[in-house]
């Protein structure tokens, strides 16, 4: 091994993406992207937002377990809660970017503006953005929890836990 080679080894930056959303659900959609980008860098966070301005359909608890269950035999996904800024957390966790996932122009137009204004208030906030496989470019947190609502089947759209979840919610 070369000496050049030695040295690039031995200096290599420890890349950790945070992936931060409501996950009010986690979907198919979700961890096609989280197991896309284990290959692409060493840690993959994923942050739970309280999101209270979303009014979620599962409490903050229930989307956490929900999320640490579906990653549970990965070891270089983590799942943390948070809630404020952005920037300020993905300081704080000393992430590399922030991942975010684009299935439509519509998403982009939101991201690229967010993106955008993460950089204004940290010069050194960086968005990478990944699509989502294609069977599940379609798939939304939003129109599954309507789909679940009206009694519909949503086993090919999210993780075995979260079907239970909505089992458990909507048959109380």
């Amino acid at each position: 091994m070369s000496l050049a080679a030695t040295s690039s080894k031995s200096s290599k930056l420890h890349t950790k993406i945070l992936y931060p959303g409501t996950f009010d659900p986690i979907t198919n959609g979700h961890v096609d992207l989280v197991t896309r980008a284990t290959k692409l860098f060493d840690e993959v966070v994923i942050a739970v937002a309280l999101g209270h301005h979303k009014k979620p359909i599962f409490d903050f608890e229930e989307r956490v377990d929900m999320v640490e269950s579906v990653f549970a035999d990965l070891p270089q996904v983590s799942v943390v809660g948070f809630e404020g800024l952005l920037v300020e957390f993905m300081r704080e966790r000393n992430a590399t970017a922030v991942l975010r996932g684009l299935r439509a122009m519509s998403d982009f137009e939101y991201e690229f503006q967010l993106a955008n204004m993460n950089r204004e208030l940290d010069e050194n906030f960086e968005a990478v953005f990944l699509t989502p496989s294609q069977n599940y470019s379609f798939i939304s947190s939003t129109m599954i929890r309507e789909v679940a609502k009206l009694g519909g089947d949503v086993t090919k759209f999210v993780p075995t836990c979260v079907t239970q979840a909505f089992a458990q919610k909507f048959n109380k």
